[in-house]
């Protein structure tokens, strides 16, 4: 299995900038897909942004183009996502996702908050 850690969330200006990190372990890291996910309160789960296990082929939601950069760094065991031009309604939990031997996102970080006020 593969577990992952989301960190760098917190409270930001609208039109700031963060960066997410989302640690793993798990040798199996390098192999598979990752993603970023996010939730808003009386929302569902959305899809923020994919990145392939060779880190070359990078897919975001239309919303999330221009703004959102995702990168995997598979010999930290790390993924990124660097987000700017931060709007209100990005406001959510951030979620790492991996995906497993099907193709399908088994594997969940805890989430880490992303809040932007103006």
């Amino acid at each position: 299995q593969v577990q992952l850690v989301e960190s760098g969330g917190g409270l930001v200006q609208a039109g700031g900038s963060l960066r997410l990190s989302c640690a793993a372990s798990g040798r199996t890291f390098s192999n598979y897909a990752m993603g970023w996910f996010r939730q808003a309160p009386g929302k569902e789960r959305e899809f923020v942004a994919h990145i392939n296990w060779s880190g070359r082929i990078p897919y975001y939601a239309d919303s999330m183009k221009g703004r959102f950069t995702i990168s995997r760094d598979n010999a930290k065991n790390t993924v990124y996502l660097q987000m700017n031009s931060l709007k209100p309604e990005d406001t959510a939990v951030y979620y790492c996702g991996a995906t497993g031997p099907t193709g399908k996102y088994d594997y969940w970080g805890q989430g880490t908050q992303v809040t932007v006020v103006s």
